[in-house]
């Protein structure tokens, strides 16, 4: 099919595996993320599938910087049909008695303020389409207690009351919204949690890819729950 992904930190881990899977299936690709090396080498690699890929320079939990990717990714691509808010990062290991508030509000910022900025900003063009999927990748996390990692749990279940809160919203525009949450993934991100990987990226887009194109609409406001 034809169309447009917009996938914020796909620099790596499921972010990449989202990015290829959905150009495998035709889909230009916006691929959101701080620029690096591995940022470019995954843009290369969508382009070999023979299918548009812009990289654009962002920081999710910019307002500012979410404004102008969303600008440049509507002006050459078009207005998205797939959003795959992926950009995440943890800090593990302390408790919450421990844990600084600029560490804890770091994460909430891109975990949590970051889908909320893109979804806010592409959400006009989507609108204006009348069709369109946002996808919120979430983890087991969002619904299970995680000592330790506090901010980590808090980001991603509230990220799921906003996925099901716009679902509501969205509800007779011809968009959905949908929450994909996996357990331990073999991620740069595992590493240090003490949990072995019970799955991979690869799977975890798989998932994704059926979310964002082949879902019902009806799947509009559920938590998709991998647990391996």
């Amino acid at each position: 099919m034809s169309g447009v992904a917009v996938v914020t930190g796909p620099s790596r881990g499921i972010g990449r595996a989202a990015a290829l899977a959905l150009a495998r299936r035709g889909l230009s690709v916006a691929l959101l993320g701080r620029p690096s090396p591995r940022l470019d080498e995954v843009t290369d690699e969508v382009r070999r599938l023979d299918v548009s890929a812009l990289p654009v320079p962002c920081d999710v939990a910019s307002e500012d910087q979410v404004a102008r990717a969303a600008a440049e990714v509507v002006a050459w691509l078009g207005a998205p049909h797939v959003i795959v808010n992926n950009a995440g990062i943890v800090r593990r290991g302390t408790r919450v008695h421990e844990t600084s508030p600029a560490a804890w509000d770091e994460v909430i910022a891109v975990n949590l303020r970051g889908p909320y900025l893109v979804s806010r900003a592409f959400l006009p063009a989507m609108l204006a389409r009348g069709r369109g999927r946002l996808v919120h990748v979430g983890s087991i996390s969002s619904t299970i207690a995680s000592p330790g990692n506090a901010s980590y749990a808090a980001s991603k279940w509230g990220l799921v009351g906003f996925s099901k809160s716009l679902a509501e919203e969205l509800r007779g525009t011809g968009l959905q919204s949908i929450a994909v949450l996996p357990g331990s993934v073999d991620t740069d991100m595992l590493a240090g949690s003490g949990f072995p990987p019970q799955m991979s990226a690869d799977e975890v887009a798989q998932l994704i890819a059926y979310a964002a194109l082949d879902a019902p609409d009806a799947v509009t406001g559920s938590a998709l729950e991998m647990f391996g």
